[in-house]
């Protein structure tokens, strides 16, 4: 049945009434263009709160009396209800409450066209509207008038999910397309994804997520009121994008074993996972891992009508102990050893939802950070947020949700340890590396817009204990509501599972391992790196030793290379150098390693990062001086070329040429260029070949079409027979227009 006019039920009345409904009109068109709600919904009405949209009663013979008749609506959210007496009037409606009006030039012998306006902070939910033709005796005719979809405002200054800007809101609320970035900070990919907030669906998906969550089967009614606030409501979206606790969406999977599900990488819209999600009746989709959970959580949220980005942390700490220390052991040879559960993702990818924050003050309005990964439980829950970024940025450690363990993500210090039979030779401390990027998609573009000193502030304190903060800038009140506290850093103390108890000495202190002495640095140790690693290319390590002491020294050089994924530990070492050399006083030593493409290309794969570090010993002393790096190597690229460029109008037939170069130092194997896109190409296309030569080109030529207008994403990927992973992919936008 067309949503837009529909017939009307009589659920209940008197039969000597003259007033009979027959059909409503819900203006579907003109209220989605005022509510900037269109395409969301072709089953639904969809308006927000606090702005009034109307609906066109038709009647049978002719409208009520108003001698002895006037109409009442009344509004139903699970058991509870709100009558609306109808006035005829031409006043401004009031957003604190809910009102009708009918204006005197919108009343015609058998239609009338009434205004409704919601309360602002009305909960965002599917809500069941009636009409009630009464009398002065108190008798009445009821007729069943439909349902209408409420979401958050955030054109409108009293929500509290105001946006000021439209340019922000184009791209935070209305834009179904992203920019995900992954890698390292020095060589960025950067991949689109479709959001996919108009595809069919995909509301009624977000919608059907609140009814299952665990809230609302504990306590309907009170989980209907509390979704007026956008707090409860990120918290409970971030809990149920994971399946930890609930009929989430998502479940996670970082074993590289994929084959009951897909591949996270595969993944590049949030429309694919929420249908797969809701026709399976709320099984988990396998599988996701963080920019997936975000980008899935960015999506429900902007259809919910909160303002929502996808950001990048690069280097991004996991403080399981909450000390804001993160461990990194090494042997004394440069292998990176499995550590602590701590560790330091090369990315992490989370969601800022905008928001006022009356339960902490204004003062941390805005930015929430908001992650749906699965990582460590919340108030018993696997959820994190939302925590303000200005919370962060000012270290205001307390302040609620998650913020010690947010803050760490972006602020701990990286303590490594040299370690040889149990025992510490060497610890260094690095303030630098975690939170080295942050970042999002630019407001009209794709470009990155950094996003760092939102986060971080360029001193950090060195106090230990809480402290009060009393220099709140601005001249605004003070920030807190509550006991938030501001934390400085506390003084590091290791809790590395080696060694023993002497090993585990506080830092900062000259207790060192037993038979060590703390000296006096005499050389420094710098690992980089000659241009942008890419395949087919040798690395080149540059490794800088400076003799700062007064005597020449004869050293001990150890580098070592392990590959690893984003957020595991390193393999085992697949590259090795050990040499001695010489370094005079006062000498600046230059040493060049390179890996061979040939020694790294049958192990490396598309995501694949490397670590590589440098062990210098003094044959002497005994002192050891460690530098490291972790990277990735630029995959070889697929090209796509689409008849037209990239904007196709739907409906319509056309080319896509996709094509892959070897660039590899040798042949390979069983090639395979697969091609596929979801609403632009049914199923997977391959092209393959029994041998790829060097230089030697893989092409497949598909034709697309779309059935709706948006943003589609075509992918491709390239793989080989003598490595089991995807070598490269790519993903192709397209934008679709109607015809």
């Amino acid at each position: 049945m067309d949503f837009m006019q529909q017939s009307t039920l009589k659920i209940n009345g008197f039969n000597n009434s003259h007033c009979q409904l027959k059909m409503v009109n819900y203006e579907a068109e003109e209220n989605s263009i005022s509510h900037e709600t269109h395409g969301l919904s072709e089953k639904h009405l969809v308006v927000r709160r606090g702005k009034p949209f109307k609906l066109t009663l038709w009647f049978h013979w002719q409208l009520w009396n108003p001698h002895t008749e006037y109409p009442v609506l009344e509004v139903f959210l699970g058991n509870h209800s709100d009558r609306i007496i109808v006035q005829i009037s031409d006043e401004q409606h009031d957003p604190q409450g809910w009102s009708a009006k009918i204006y005197p030039g919108d009343i015609q012998s058998k239609s009338v066209t009434i205004h409704i306006c919601s309360p602002v902070n009305s909960p965002v939910a599917q809500y069941y509207l009636f009409l009630h033709i009464e009398t002065m005796h108190r008798s009445r005719s009821t007729f069943e008038v439909g349902t209408f979809v409420l979401l958050c405002n955030p054109w409108l200054k009293e929500d509290p999910v105001y946006m000021p800007l439209k340019a922000q809101r184009e791209e935070y609320i209305k834009n179904d397309c992203g920019i995900l970035f992954t890698g390292t900070p020095q060589n960025i990919h950067a991949r689109p994804w479709m959001f996919g907030q108009y595809e069919p669906g995909v509301l009624e998906a977000c919608m059907k997520l609140l009814q299952v969550s665990r809230w609302h089967f504990n306590n309907k009614e009170k989980d209907y009121i509390r979704r007026a606030d956008p707090i409860y409501l990120s918290r409970v979206i971030c809990a149920m994008v994971n399946c930890e606790d609930d009929l989430g969406i998502l479940m996670g999977n970082w074993s590289n074993d994929y084959r009951d599900g897909v591949s996270p990488t595969e993944w590049s819209s949030s429309a694919d996972i929420l249908h797969q999600w809701a026709l399976s009746n709320c099984k988990p989709v396998r599988y996701g891992q963080c920019w997936v959970f975000a980008s899935v959580l960015c999506t429900v949220m902007r259809v919910l009508g909160v303002p929502s980005r996808v950001v990048t942390v690069f280097n991004a700490a996991h403080d399981a102990n909450s000390n804001l220390i993160i461990e990194e052991n090494f042997s004394s040879s440069g292998e990176k050893l499995p550590g602590p559960k701590d560790s330091t993702w090369n990315f992490h990818v989370w969601v800022e939802c905008w928001m006022r924050r009356p339960d902490l003050g204004s003062a941390f309005d805005g930015w929430q950070v908001v992650d749906p990964t699965p990582q460590e439980k919340s108030g018993g829950i696997y959820c994190c947020g939302p925590c303000p970024v200005v919370a962060i940025h000012q270290r205001f450690l307390e302040a609620s949700f998650d913020t010690r363990f947010i803050y760490a993500a972006v602020d701990a210090d990286v303590v490594r340890l040299i370690i040889h039979n149990g025992r510490v030779l060497k610890r260094t401390m690095d303030t630098e590396t975690v939170g080295r990027l942050i970042c999002t998609k630019s407001i009209g573009s794709d470009l990155l817009e950094n996003l760092t000193q939102d986060y971080k502030s360029k001193t950090k304190p060195q106090a230990a204990g809480y402290g009060r903060y009393s220099g709140w800038r601005g001249g605004q009140d003070r920030p807190m509501s509550r006991n938030v506290r501001m934390s400085g850093r506390p003084t590091p103390c290791l809790s590395s599972s080696v060694g023993n108890q002497e090993d585990r000495s506080i830092l900062g202190c000259s207790q060192m391992s037993d038979g060590e002495e703390e000296m006096p640095p005499g050389l420094e140790v710098s690992l980089s790196l000659k241009g942008v690693p890419t395949v087919g290319e040798s690395i080149v390590l540059c490794v800088t030793v400076r003799n700062n002491s007064s005597s020449s020294r004869v050293l001990m050089e150890h580098v070592n290379a392990q590959l690893k994924e984003y957020n595991r530990n390193a393999q085992e070492s697949f590259w090795k150098s050990h040499k001695e050399e010489c370094i005079k006083a006062g000498e600046v030593l230059k040493l060049e390693h390179s890996i061979l493409s040939s020694e790294y290309e049958s192990v490396l794969a598309d995501d694949d990062i490397m670590n590589v570090a440098v062990v210098i010993k003094d044959v002497l002393t005994k002192e050891r001086f460690l530098a490291t790096q972790e990277f990735n190597v630029t995959s070889p690229k697929i090209t796509v070329e689409i008849e037209g460029g990239g904007r196709i109008q739907m409906k319509k037939e056309y080319k896509a040429h996709v094509s892959f170069t070897n660039t590899c130092s040798s042949s390979v194997n069983g090639a395979v260029l697969t091609v596929e896109g979801s609403g632009l190409l049914q199923g997977k296309q391959e092209a393959r070949m029994a041998i790829l030569k060097q230089d030697e080109k893989i092409e497949k030529t598909v034709t697309i079409m779309a059935a709706g207008p948006g943003t589609k994403v075509l992918k491709a990927t390239f793989s080989h027979s003598n490595n089991p992973k995807a070598i490269s992919r790519t993903f192709h936008k397209v934008t679709v227009v109607s015809a």
